[in-house]
């Protein structure tokens, strides 16, 4: 005898139909794509750092803003949110100091500032007039969004194969000075990690530590 008033178990229901409307009718967030389908590595090397800084430069009339925005990204290892609320407070042009807060409980430390920096930091105040580093026009500093779209927008432009994104720039940092045998704490206190664990990753990236393995 059949069972009466069986229902079809909930999940059966959208068995046939494509993931999206799935997503919508259960209101389940979409999938996110995992990095590797995108890119092989979260990192750039200095070469492909330089092809977007030099794609920033030529792209509309805030050039000279976002070019200087990644290169402090790369050179000090800055979130997002860092550089989105670096004041110029923090900058100290005399003695050549960036005064870095960093944010996700990490340690805040204070970074030499080198000539090519200090020149383009220069520039970009005068540009500028706001009490943040990186402004629009009218003076309101940047979100996370924009500066996620200069970043994204540069690297299409340098014809870079892979996605990329903000993040990026930190763990090319990381990954740069790992590779030029900085010592794991060294580049822990640089990138103001709380837990070293998070700074060892740099490190066994590193080609660095292979180079005597083979003689030619």
């Amino acid at each position: 005898m059949l069972e009466k008033n069986r229902q079809t178990p909930f999940s059966a229901k959208f068995a046939n139909l494509p993931n999206k409307m799935v997503n919508k009718l259960t209101n389940t967030p979409p999938r996110k794509s995992k990095y590797l389908e995108l890119r092989t590595r979260e990192y750039l090397s200095t070469s492909e750092i330089e092809r977007i800084r030099k794609a920033a430069r030529s792209c509309g009339r805030h050039g000279h803003r976002d070019d200087t925005l990644i290169l402090l990204m790369f050179r000090h290892g800055l979130r997002v949110g860092e550089v989105t609320t670096l004041r110029w407070e923090q900058v100290d042009f005399q003695q050549g100091f960036l005064h870095v807060k960093r944010l996700k409980n990490g340690l805040s430390s204070t970074h030499p500032l080198k000539g090519l920096e200090i020149r383009a930091l220069r520039k970009l105040k005068r540009s500028y007039e706001s009490l943040y580093v990186f402004s629009s026009e009218r003076k309101a500093p940047l979100t996370n969004r924009t500066v996620q779209h200069i970043i994204s927008r540069a690297g299409q432009l340098a014809g870079i194969d892979f996605p990329i994104h903000s993040h990026m720039l930190r763990h090319s940092t990381g990954f740069y000075l790992a590779n030029k045998g900085k010592d794991t704490r060294s580049i822990q206190s640089y990138l103001g990690h709380a837990n070293i664990k998070n700074t060892v990753i740099y490190t066994n990236l590193s080609a660095e530590r292979f180079n005597d393995f083979w003689d030619d």
